[in-house]
């Protein structure tokens, strides 16, 4: 057994070395990706909050500004927002503030008067937010004062970025597209090629043939993760609270189950169009659901049983405690065992449903 399955090894590793596009996209691609997720989403200052204050300027066009008059009370308001500091306020006449409210343009509009009448979508959190700081400037402005004493102490600490969330979710999310592309696409174009006929003729079994293409997947894995890890580490400065060790084993059951699925999913397909709309069926799920680039809590509650049951939930959930937490293998058992259920059940059905053309 061990002898045609080192060479079916062999010549998986050397059809890999000699495209340099599926080097690019395993190796390269990643990388580039977490980059630019990582530029995107720097730590930066908070942004201005934009406020647009009604003015009472009659016979003014729509959407032009026009300053307040000296007994406008849009210019206390104003003066107001400007000495605040971290708002972008503006005047504006009539419908025109409606207008740019409701193409996104402002955050917030001011209709000073008594009450202060604040316009905003609550549905929006940034105009929700906009009503809070202008609130509060405003009512300062007008005299208030805080009865509770306080101070803030700003934390920096590597773990509480969107990069530190974003890496473990990359590492998860291309471990499944290797699964399913690099196993599930290599074996049905081997098919469509007549490949596949071939190799039947040759003294090798089924077992032989399904575990050399898992094992490739091992393989150009381990260079991938930790590729993307140094990357984070360098340009970034993620840190990586729990061993190594456990971040491979981790990584490892992540690619066995996934490429189990993508053995399933290949098993009996003859087109590629076949194959590439099961693979979409089957991750578009997890894309969506599983937590690679912005949490899955924020999906109702009883969408979550579902959730936690998908493999790269438990995937990414299982790097994020080893990378971020600095969690023990022992303590992840059951997402650990879960990925080996769905990487065991998969292989032993792809064994049995198997056709090699």
């Amino acid at each position: 057994m061990a002898r045609p399955l080192n060479a079916l090894l062999l010549s998986r590793l050397r059809e890999f070395f000699r495209e340099p596009e599926a080097i690019f996209w395993v190796y390269g691609f990643p990388v580039l990706l977490a980059v630019g997720l990582g530029i995107a989403f720097r730590d930066k200052p908070p942004e201005r909050v934009r406020v647009d204050v009604r003015v009472a300027a009659a016979g003014a066009p729509a959407g032009t500004e026009a300053a307040p008059a000296a007994g406008d009370p849009a210019a206390a308001a104003l003066r107001a927002l400007g000495a605040a500091g971290g708002f972008e306020a503006a005047p504006c006449v009539a419908d025109a503030c409606h207008d740019r409210l409701r193409l996104g343009r402002t955050d917030i509009v001011i209709v000073p008067g008594a009450p202060v009448t604040y316009l905003y979508d609550p549905t929006r959190p940034e105009s929700v937010l906009a009503r809070a700081r202008v609130d509060d400037a405003l009512q300062r402005s007008a005299g208030r004062a805080d009865a509770l004493a306080t101070k803030d102490d700003h934390v920096r600490e590597p773990g509480s970025r969107y990069i530190d969330f974003l890496i473990p979710g990359l590492l998860g999310m291309n471990l499944m597209g290797g699964g399913l592309w690099g196993i599930g696409f290599v074996i049905v174009d081997m098919r469509v090629r007549k490949l596949l006929k071939r190799l039947v003729a040759t003294p090798m079994r089924r077992t032989d043939f399904l575990l050399a293409m898992m094992g490739s997947r091992l393989i150009f894995m381990l260079p991938e993760v930790a590729l993307l890890l140094l990357a984070g580490a360098l340009l970034f400065g993620v840190v990586v609270k729990g061993s190594l060790l456990a971040v491979a084993a981790v990584s490892i059951l992540g690619a066995v189950s996934f490429a189990g699925l993508g053995l399933l999913v290949a098993c009996r397909a003859q087109k590629i169009e076949t194959v590439s709309g099961l693979m979409n069926v089957v991750m578009l799920p997890m894309w969506l659901l599983s937590g690679i680039f912005f949490s899955s809590d924020r999906f109702p509650a009883a969408l979550q049983p579902f959730i936690k049951a998908l493999p790269l939930t438990m995937l990414n959930e299982a790097l994020r405690a080893v990378i971020l937490e600095g969690a023990t293998l022992p303590s992840q058992w059951l997402r650990l065992a879960g990925l080996v259920a769905w990487g065991g059940v998969s292989f032993v059905l792809a064994l049995r449903w198997f056709r090699w053309n």
